[in-house]
């Protein structure tokens, strides 16, 4: 199930928040694990006894290393254990049948054939906020978790379940015992949540036919601003798609409660990729600083070295997207760009004009979502030749400014969306009215009624860090 689904809107969430509200408060994480497990379960009944098995294991995993905290091999052997558990999970659910298909191109192996394993919906984010807790617990930035009920609460939490923003255990320990519910922050959340609603259903699935609609062209009848409107189109899509979840999360963790970090920060605005990765999917970036980088070493080391622990978070973060050759490439494809950035051009870029920075980040960003886009590389690497006019069957044609004049009001539309200075305008027009709050909320309910219409009508409803 997905927030943007009729399903959802009109019968889960009313009922699960009139759960959790009729509840007493000393029994609403219980309610939230509860209704999360049926959230889970809704699509993929069976992979609710791994959650549940995912719980219990690491719930005891953070009980051994706290009552190990003065003996320190036992403390990280259980440390250990806990990171070994999970990771082996993950890689058995999402990468087994990779890594077999790939064994199996060599002739000693010939003989393996896939598994045909269904992946856990959102296994990669509940796995990442289970070694979190482990892993605070063993560094003492947080206390072990004594009441199982909350625990599963944290991991199950249904409004980031699937597809984050990822949250970390030290960040929502507290909030798990004592968070306050107000009348105005319940409203903030509704607020936040249909804003990212109307992201996805307005904004991401108009990009996404799009985008849908240049790479359906057979290769060389695609242009040359027809490749790079297309994707122009997917940068679009991926980020009012993921962004407008992560608002939607956030917004319904602030109306049960909870203050998730923000996860995305207007990363098309961004000056170089070192920029747009403080600015994009923060809740990952910082997980694996948190839990990766800094572990290794960080920058507090030789220029070697920190190259060294750059390789091995940047192949990581690449691997973590999926079990396909291409999002190696696409981790490896951003870390030799940040390691030319700290070599000598992030200097230089602070020194050019904002335009030509500006420029440069776009264009190794869109360059990037190319390779993040195509699995099959064949194909990928067709789509990047007619960029560049290597079997395109023209460098403009007439189909080409038919669909600019089409879909110029959308484009428009998400350009002032993705821009820090259309939300400040918004809020600023607001806040100076009297009757500001009323037509915030008039604007809010108008965009419910509209993204309602839209899914009703349409069962064209794509979203593709669901499969993460």
């Amino acid at each position: 199930m997905v927030f943007s689904s009729l399903e959802f809107l009109f019968l889960f969430l009313p009922v699960s928040l009139l759960i959790h509200f009729l509840c007493p408060v000393r029994w609403r994480n219980t309610a939230i694990l509860a209704v999360s497990l049926i959230f889970y379960g809704w699509g993929e009944p069976i992979y609710v006894f791994l959650m549940v098995a995912t719980i219990v294991a690491d719930y005891l995993f953070g009980f051994a290393v706290s009552k190990n905290a003065d003996n320190a091999k036992a403390k990280k052997n259980w440390l250990i254990a806990a990171v070994v558990f999970n990771l082996l999970l993950l890689g058995f659910f999402k990468y087994a049948d990779f890594i077999i298909e790939n064994l199996s191109a060599i002739p000693i192996f010939s003989g393996l054939s896939p598994i045909g394993i269904r992946l856990p919906i959102g296994i990669s984010f509940y796995t990442f906020q289970a070694l979190s807790y482990v892993i605070d617990v063993y560094r003492g930035e947080a206390n072990v978790q004594k009441n199982i009920a909350s625990f599963g609460a944290y991991i199950t939490l249904f409004p980031q379940l699937i597809a984050g923003p990822i949250v970390r255990y030290h960040d929502i320990d507290l909030q798990l015992s004592s968070r306050s519910i107000t009348v105005d922050r319940v409203a903030q959340g509704f607020r936040r949540f249909i804003c990212g609603l109307a992201k996805k259903v307005l904004l991401a699935n108009s990009a996404y036919a799009m985008w849908s609609y240049y790479t359906a062209m057979p290769d060389g009848t695609r242009t040359v601003v027809g490749a790079w409107l297309g994707i122009a189109w997917f940068s679009a899509y991926i980020y009012f798609d993921f962004s407008g979840y992560s608002d939607m999360a956030i917004g319904l963790g602030k109306v049960l409660g909870f203050d998730f970090a923000e996860n995305f920060n207007y990363p098309y605005i961004s000056k170089s990729i070192t920029d747009f990765w403080r600015r994009w999917h923060i809740s990952l970036s910082t997980w694996f600083r948190e839990y990766v980088y800094i572990p290794l070493g960080g920058n507090r080391c030789s220029s070697q070295k920190m190259f060294f622990n750059l390789f091995v978070t940047w192949l990581l973060t690449g691997i973590w997207h999926g079990a396909s050759w291409n999002y190696v490439v696409w981790g490896l494809y951003f870390f030799a760009l940040l390691v030319i950035e700290k070599a000598f051009l992030g200097k230089l870029l602070k020194k050019l004009p904002s335009f030509l920075s500006h420029s440069y980040a776009l264009f190794f960003i869109a360059i990037g979502w190319l390779i993040f886009a195509f699995e099959d590389s064949s194909a990928g690497l067709s789509y990047l030749g007619s960029m560049f006019g290597v079997g395109a069957s023209a460098f403009v044609d007439a189909g080409d400014g038919y669909e600019i004049v089409r879909s110029f009001a959308t484009a428009a539309i998400m350009c002032f969306a993705a821009v820090p200075q259309t939300k400040a305008m918004l809020s600023a027009f607001f806040r100076r009215r009297s009757f500001g709050i009323y037509a915030e909320n008039a604007v809010c309910v108008s965009l419910l009624l509209i993204c309602t219409a839209f899914l009703v009508d349409s069962t064209f409803n794509p979203f593709l860090y669901f499969r993460f």
